[in-house]
């Protein structure tokens, strides 16, 4: 890391009290095997972290975040999509290319129309959770 990073890295620390100061760590390094074996026995597999992460970095499109908000309100159609923020219809309809391929929206053709909606109540909640989160 250049030296530069370094005083950012310690400002921004500084400025987060988040500063170590050694005292969130234990004094002395003593594992409870009996713990250990517990939770290592229900820990999820490699795979799946590696999935479930791929899953989460989904979210992390302001983008489709705001699409997710929408379609928690009201199924809609993709020029609703648009209207509603101010976007064009080649940026929503990638966005929403992502979101089917990983399962997240679902769209129903109504004539000329295609209707998006959430694919389960498993994103809204996960949504609805980390906007929750942030607004503590």
């Amino acid at each position: 890391m250049s030296k530069y990073v370094n005083v950012i890295y310690v400002i921004t620390m500084k400025n987060n009290n988040l500063e170590n100061k050694n005292d969130d760590v234990c004094d002395v390094f003593n594992s409870h095997e009996d713990i250990v074996d517990r939770v290592k026995e229900r820990i999820p597999e490699e795979s799946e972290f590696s999935e479930l992460s791929e899953f989460f970095k989904i979210f992390g499109n302001p983008t489709r975040l705001k699409i997710i908000s929408l379609l928690c309100i009201e199924d809609l159609c993709v020029c609703d999509i648009c209207e509603a923020l101010d976007l064009n219809q080649t940026n929503v309809s990638n966005q929403l290319r992502i979101l089917r391929a990983n399962n997240m929206v679902k769209y129903q053709k109504e004539g000329k129309m295609a209707r998006y909606s959430l694919t389960d109540l498993h994103i809204e909640m996960i949504y609805k959770i980390g906007l929750e989160h942030i607004l503590e």
